[in-house]
């Protein structure tokens, strides 16, 4: 498990006109904060806006702020350069209006390697000091509206687990403990004021996001969903989904580990239509300067993911990982990185999307990364066949057989050279992936073969280069090195009477993999 920190200098500004104090260094990729005192009467949350302009002399960014209750206001920066940077505040309020101050940024220590972006072949991940990311996420989507003890239990299997993504919503979908983001007026479901925010119940998210961010988990932010029609929280008016968007991307956008996902089955949000989806992205691009990455999620009408405010494409679908020939369309009609969220889960439900076996779940990671995309995990595994109070809705502990195996699966993204795995002659049926020329994976599901003539569809610049074989037990977590090497010239003949051409005894058992390596970065 890769951990980090989230280097976090803060400052008080000093009295308009006069330049606050320098604060302790912030790290590249940290997270500065400047804290200032304003108006406290009337509605701060739509009477009073805030701004500043940091500056390192190369760079020039324009930050939001906004108001943390009782007069209280902050401004959060994760700045991209180290340096000195500096800062203006601008405000329609004369208090927080001409502040300054300024704060020194330093290298990122151990475990910071920077947000997560697209990389430039726009099909997988990396983060922003170049090192590849290879998400393997889960989804527990109400975990962190829990209880402090419930969260602090879901902290700890994540610390033990092989997730490096984590999808939560802000407005509850379960039974939670907090259910309130905006101030109440009354006491029926529907008694709030979407003007006003509970500040509370947003630095409760954020310190589930500071923790996620120490783990080194990104924090795959969900912004509106279907499930809760009783308060209608995703059932607002055009300003006030304006309004709590620019709220969110202030908040929670310095920190590096957020993404933003618009929302959770957005076509079975009956309020809004794909052109409303359309004008909340131009809303959230426009506020967030840190530039997360973006994308949203459906239950049955694909989004276009082709559209230029979306970064990756996120999509369920339960059937598209059953191999990778069903995969790899995705990639190519999104053109653009694809991570199949929700794929079903592993359970003991009686709903229909949630009862994969752990083999099952598992296969399905395995024909998504030979595809080229990514997949998510998700559990649901109780006693009572409540999926709300499972992993999925609640977090807490795991209790299904797929995470120690999707642990060995990052183990081998994480081997892969360059960004990640692409399909190799992905519409002849070779049901290969990997890096031409470099590493190759043959991965046969369910198939129970005794052996693998190998075909490499290719033609190697030097047919000497020298490979060797791994033969791969995904399921019990085994990788046998095959004695010998092989030159490529044996390994890329069509030819299948070829006598130079090698075969791979296996097992007769099902959940087999082959890796193919150029000699050197061999996967321990």
């Amino acid at each position: 498990m890769i951990k980090g920190t989230l280097a976090t200098g803060a400052v008080i500004a000093a009295p308009r006109g006069a330049a606050a104090g320098v604060p302790a260094p912030v790290e590249r990729w940290g997270l500065h904060e400047v804290t200032l005192t304003g108006p406290a009467n009337g509605n701060p949350f739509i009477d009073v806006d805030l701004a500043a302009m940091f500056s390192n002399g190369r760079i020039s960014v324009a930050i939001p702020g906004f108001h943390d209750g009782e007069g209280t206001y902050r401004i959060r920066f994760s700045p991209p350069q180290t340096g000195r940077w500096t800062w203006t505040t601008t405000s329609n309020a004369k208090a927080l209006d001409g502040r300054t101050g300024a704060f020194d940024c330093v290298a990122p220590r151990a475990g910071n390697r920077g947000p997560v972006e697209i990389t430039p072949d726009g099909y997988h991940f990396r983060h922003a000091d170049g090192t590849p990311f290879k998400p393997v996420g889960t989804t527990a989507y109400s975990w962190a509206l829990q209880s402090d003890q419930r969260c602090a239990e879901t902290l700890k299997t994540l610390a033990a687990s092989p997730f490096n993504k984590i999808r939560m919503c802000v407005f509850p979908n379960v039974a939670s403990v907090a259910t309130h983001p905006f101030a109440r007026t009354g006491s029926g479901p529907k008694d709030w004021d979407p003007g006003r925010f509970d500040p509370a119940y947003f630095r409760r998210f954020e310190d589930r996001i500071r923790k996620l961010c120490e783990l080194g988990i990104q924090a795959d932010v969900i912004l509106f969903h279907p499930y809760d029609k009783a308060r209608g929280y995703s059932d607002m008016a055009r300003p006030d989904d304006e309004r709590y968007l620019r709220y969110v991307a202030a908040r929670f956008g310095a920190f590096r580990n957020v993404w933003w996902a618009m929302a959770n089955e957005y076509d079975n949000v009956e309020s809004k239509s794909v052109a409303d989806w359309d004008h909340l992205f131009g809303v959230l691009v426009a506020a967030d300067p840190h530039r997360r990455l973006r994308s949203i999620h459906q239950i049955d009408t694909y989004y276009d993911h082709r559209k230029p405010w979306i970064t990756h494409a996120s999509i369920q679908h339960g059937a598209v990982a059953l191999d990778d020939g069903r995969v790899h369309p995705h990639r190519n009609f999104a053109q653009k990185a694809v991570i199949f969220d929700e794929v079903i889960y592993e359970g003991n439900s009686s709903k229909r999307w949630a009862n994969l076996s752990g083999e099952e779940l598992v296969e399905r990671h395995w024909w998504g990364a030979l595809g080229g995309c990514y997949v998510g995990h998700g559990e649901v595994i109780t006693n009572d066949d409540n999926a709300d109070e499972s992993w999925l809705g609640q977090g807490g502990r795991l209790r299904g057989t797929s995470p120690p195996r999707l642990a060995f699966l990052r183990q081998l993204l994480e081997s892969v050279p360059g960004p990640g795995i692409d399909p190799i002659q992905q519409f002849w049926d070779y049901h290969l992936g990997g890096r031409e020329f470099t590493w190759y994976l043959r991965y046969f599901g369910r198939q129970r073969p005794i052996e693998w003539p190998v075909v490499l569809p290719i033609r190697a610049t030097d047919p000497h280069d020298a490979y060797c074989v791994d033969v791969i037990d995904t399921w019990n977590m085994t990788i046998e090195r095959l004695p010998g090497v092989f030159q490529m010239s044996q390994l890329n003949t069509y030819d299948s009477h070829d006598p130079a051409r090698p075969t791979i005894s296996l097992p007769g058992k099902p959940y087999m993999a082959v890796r193919i390596e150029k000699m050197g970065k061999p996967f321990r």
